[in-house]
């Protein structure tokens, strides 16, 4: 499978498990955990990049992303399973 058959070009997005997956989800997340791991970063900067990387996280968990990769990184695995925790535990939303 190559990438224009899982998004055409000209298309942005794919809804999957009623979620709307923007293309570049994956991109952003690997940048947002570059960020915070990166020693020289501001602390402005890794709190943008951890909002913004937890906002990410029910997109991602949509695409199977964690059923295929592990993080190496101690924190950051232990960070995304804290949040990925709190997202299964919470009440789904309503559907429109």
């Amino acid at each position: 499978m190559q990438a224009q058959d899982v998004l055409p070009d000209g298309q942005d997005f794919v809804i999957r498990n009623g979620l709307q997956l923007r293309k570049g989800s994956v991109g952003a997340f690997l940048v947002n955990a570059q960020l915070l791991q990166d020693p020289s970063a501001t602390a402005e900067a890794k709190q943008a990049a951890e909002r913004d990387l937890i906002d990410l996280l029910p997109a991602l968990e949509a695409l199977g992303l964690f059923d295929v990769f592990e993080l190496r990184s101690p924190t950051l695995r232990d960070e995304v399973a804290r949040h990925r925790a709190a997202l299964s535990s919470a009440p789904a939303s309503p559907r429109a």
